[in-house]
């Protein structure tokens, strides 16, 4: 009699263990942008969300939500003119989920509630801030918490001081807060429709503390958290730092530096003729840094060349940093190709960089990620191209935007039809996840065959 009872439980547990769906950590942090885009959704639905007191249409609230979750900053509506308060306080929200990952917030919840973090918990914190190592996940996510609270506050101030001027205490106070969490999170989302729909940043961009101020916030919330610790536990000492710190520091000051005085050759006889020095340095400045997913923009971006909107594409294509608010294939992920490159026509073995050798994983990695990306980019922008009566050249912006989570429009957004807004809600969710990790997760949970298949030499290039 005992041991039939054994065995019916042992039977009865095996059961219930092949029955339960195990979910990968990748497969959980996916399913938790989809739980908040879908509560954002619910609550933009609201008719009360909305100014004019009808309900939004399903498609425009989960355009609106993905948008939003996915810190792009592409819209459908003007963020100020449509949404009332309410509407703008849950996009704010779901910008700050989306940009710290919602795994950050619930083990902070743990925390206050002086709950054990377990093993669990660690692998899917490390999963969702995108760390090295499982070890002092804990500690790492407490000091981007406090980071957070401490750059977006003193954005918030500083953004204050103007928007106070302009709009009297309560709304400039509000709208610092708002610029500011939008800024850090790299969510392009504005409330200056209050002066014109879609305008962004246009009426500042030769302000320099609010051009200066947005940019400070664009990267540092783009720089990633695992530099931050970095920084704070090395502080100015370059050679002390990771590989991964002294290659995200160099790609960044060499994209915006870089990125401004092309945008400044290119654009020396369009927008920026006749404009004060001053105010130029701070155009180019800002369309370099907002490109890397921010989605703020001080110029207007229909009216820039043909050259200038080609360079705003490659960089919304190569992003931010990895582990951080910022979307694009990476500056690491470029980083390591080209050095790979480097060695490959150096005829080198292994690629060196910094005086330390890259694994093999990661160049193949980066490769998966490049090829990945420029595939959606393209199929995207063949698809929307069929079905919309629109030119090639701002169809490829939209998509490279959407696929960055960049946020910056020429201004099509708005009268795609049911099918385009659909596939610019899929990139943004693909771009947000990273296109490698999104792939992942449909296939992370197969078994690698044990058997190797023989070898045999091909020609390429």
């Amino acid at each position: 009699m005992v041991g039939e009872r054994i065995l019916e439980q042992t039977e009865h547990r095996l059961r219930h263990k092949l029955h339960t769906p195990r979910f990968s950590k990748v497969q959980i942090i996916a399913l938790s942008f989809l739980g908040i885009i879908l509560v954002g959704m619910l609550l933009l639905l609201l008719p009360f969300s909305t100014r004019d007191g009808q309900s939004t249409s399903l498609l425009d609230a989960a355009f609106t939500a993905v948008s939003a979750t996915c810190v792009t900053g592409l819209i459908v509506h003007d963020t100020f003119q449509h949404w009332t308060l309410f509407g703008q306080l849950v996009i704010l929200v779901m910008i700050q989920l989306g940009g710290l990952g919602l795994m950050a917030f619930s083990v902070t919840f743990s925390l206050l509630l002086r709950r054990r973090i377990g093993l669990k918990e660690r692998g899917l914190l490390q999963e969702s801030v995108n760390t090295l190592q499982i070890g002092g996940i804990v500690k790492l996510v407490r000091q981007i918490l406090l980071g957070t609270l401490l750059f977006e506050g003193v954005g918030a101030i500083l953004l204050s001081l103007r928007f106070v001027r302009d709009f009297g205490i309560g709304k400039g106070l509000y709208y610092g807060i708002f610029h500011s969490v939008s800024a850090f999170c790299n969510g392009g989302f504005d409330l200056m429709g209050v002066r014109q729909a879609g305008s962004s940043m246009t009426y500042y961009a030769g302000d320099p503390l609010v051009n200066l101020t947005l940019i400070s916030l664009i990267l540092i919330g783009g720089i990633g958290f695992l530099v931050w610790d970095d920084l704070l536990k090395n502080k100015w000492h370059f050679r002390q730092y990771r590989l991964h710190t002294k290659l995200v520091l160099s790609m960044t000051v060499i994209l915006l530096f870089g990125g401004a005085i092309l945008f400044y050759l290119l654009e020396r006889d369009g927008i920026l003729a006749g404009e004060p020095v001053g105010k130029q340095v701070l155009l180019s400045l800002f369309q370099s840094a907002t490109t890397r997913t921010a989605g703020f923009n001080t110029a207007d971006t229909a009216a820039l060349s043909d050259g200038s909107k080609l360079w705003m594409v490659m960089l919304m294509f190569v992003g931010g940093n990895p582990g951080s608010t910022a979307g694009g294939v990476k500056t690491t992920t470029m980083a390591v190709l080209l050095i790979y490159l480097r060695s490959t026509l150096r005829k080198t073995k292994g690629a060196e960089v910094f005086g330390r050798r890259l694994e093999e994983d990661v160049v193949k990695r980066a490769a998966a990620i490049l090829t990945l990306s420029l595939m959606l980019d393209l199929f995207g922008t063949l698809a929307i191209t069929a079905l919309e009566q629109l030119p090639l050249a701002d169809v490829l912006f939209e998509v490279c935007s959407a696929l960055g989570t960049v946020g910056i429009s020429v201004g099509i957004t708005g009268s795609l039809t049911v099918f385009s807004k659909l596939i610019l809600m899929f990139l943004m969710y693909c771009g947000r996840m990273g296109s490698l990790t999104f792939a992942l997760i449909f296939t992370e949970n197969r078994q690698a065959s044990p058997v190797q298949k023989p070898t045999e030499r091909i020609l390429v290039g």
